[in-house]
């Protein structure tokens, strides 16, 4: 039986850990990584969409959550995974996409986005209302915060009842890193100090106890917070259990809770593996995934320009170049230097910010380029050597590239998969 989110908090208090990977990506082809590598597994399938991402509106990517839902089950039945592995989330589900809107109108569309979400059958909701709209601080006490998530709580357990779907499970908690990773270089980054995740988690139960969500409140199974994991633009800041050891110290107190660790990008089994054992059994991963489909990706491009006469110069990096200083608006914040500096970040950032590129009809085009040029033609062991050599199974042979693409992701997922499954031994 797969792994459900419900088991996570038993088996880490009977000291017996376990953990759920939480795939957070909307490319088809990390999609088609995570469902093959769960039906091959038989692991839970857990995938995430955010509330910027996908909203009742359609989000950055144009999906509403029936839209996301849809590609989902389309890609798994394509790729043979069981339907019953396969659990949808939503991230931040709050006012975050209208906080420049008066907090009013911002929760009005927070509201029609929670019910989207649990109406497409999503049954993990990460209710995040912790941040200011327009005339309001920054972020909001733990008081305000609650309010609005036991408001949004309110929507879902309705929509749920409505519709005769089981009800779904929630996340609260509002301490994550910044989105896609920070700007700066990192050398430390803190836990969550233990009396704040106490006091958030007391904060919201009895907010929700106040609003008549005592139902809701036993489906609260995980908290957000920091355990002191981050990934700047050059750099990560490893998991190092002895910094948390405070803040895990509070799971004693909590039978029902685990915590939730977001950006465990680029962290690595053992680092992983340690976080699960502590009591972070939810791994969200994204911008490590699209990260190494880009690396794969222009090892292709090399290949097929060092391979093919009639393919150009490396075409693909040109047209992500071209097309990433021609729309600027997703990188230029976060990335600074010099413009050779940029260029390097441009491409090969570990906050990956090209993975906002991809589904533009350049970047389509010259990806399916490299696809239809490669296929079918056999690479010399040589030239993979040089390029991609962890590939050199596919060398000698006639080339399907998206099978080096999913190979490529489900390389990172494997390592995810190890410390979700190895940590109570």
């Amino acid at each position: 039986m797969p792994l459900a989110l419900t088991d996570l908090a038993p088996r880490y208090h009977s000291g017996q850990p376990a953990g759920i990977t939480s795939v957070c990506s909307a490319h088809p082809l990390v999609l088609r990584a995570a469902l093959r590598h769960g039906r091959d597994t038989g692991a839970t399938v857990l995938i995430e969409a955010t509330c910027n991402q996908v909203n009742h509106l359609g989000g950055y990517t144009g999906m509403t959550p029936v839209d996301f839902a849809a590609m989902v089950y389309r890609l798994a039945d394509h790729e043979g995974c069981p339907h019953d592995l396969i659990l949808l989330g939503g991230d931040h589900l709050g006012p975050n996409p209208w906080r420049h809107l008066p907090a009013d109108q911002a929760m009005a569309e927070a509201v029609q986005m929670v019910a989207a979400y649990v109406a497409a059958g999503f049954g993990k909701i990460h209710l995040d209302a912790s941040m200011g709209c327009e005339g309001e601080a920054e972020a909001l006490d733990d008081a305000a915060t609650a309010a609005r998530a036991a408001r949004l709580a309110r929507v879902a357990e309705d929509t749920a009842k409505a519709l005769d779907l089981p009800p779904p499970q929630y996340i609260i908690g509002t301490e994550v890193p910044p989105p896609g990773g920070a700007d700066h270089e990192l050398t430390t980054v803190a836990p969550t100090a233990p009396d704040a995740a106490r006091q958030t988690l007391a904060v919201h139960q009895r907010v929700f106890r106040e609003n008549g969500l005592d139902q809701a409140l036993t489906r609260v199974l995980g908290l957000v917070v920091q355990p002191g994991v981050e990934f700047g633009n050059k750099n990560t800041v490893l998991y190092r259990p002895e910094a948390a050891k405070d803040l895990v110290a509070v799971l004693a107190d909590t039978p029902q809770v685990i915590f939730e660790a977001h950006s465990t990008d680029y962290q690595g089994t053992t680092p992983l593996t340690q976080l699960v054992r502590d009591g972070f059994p939810i791994l969200k991963v994204g911008p490590e995934l699209t990260f190494v489909l880009r690396e794969a990706l222009y090892a292709l491009d090399l290949i097929a320009s060092d391979l093919l006469p009639d393919y150009g110069a490396r075409p693909l990096f040109t047209a992500m170049e071209a097309l990433m200083i021609k729309a600027p608006a997703n990188w230029a914040r976060h990335y600074h230097g010099s413009d050779a500096e940029l260029r390097v970040l441009r491409h090969y950032s570990l906050s990956d910010r090209i993975r906002y590129y991809w589904t533009t009809p350049e970047a389509q085009s010259a990806v399916q380029a490299l696809l239809d040029a490669l296929r079918g033609h056999s690479v010399p062991l040589p030239l993979m050597w040089q390029h991609l050599p962890s590939a050199a199974r596919f060398a000698g042979k006639p080339l399907d590239p998206e099978e080096v693409l999913i190979w490529r992701v489900t390389q990172s997922l494997q390592s995810y998969h190890a410390a979700c499954t190895g940590a109570a031994s």
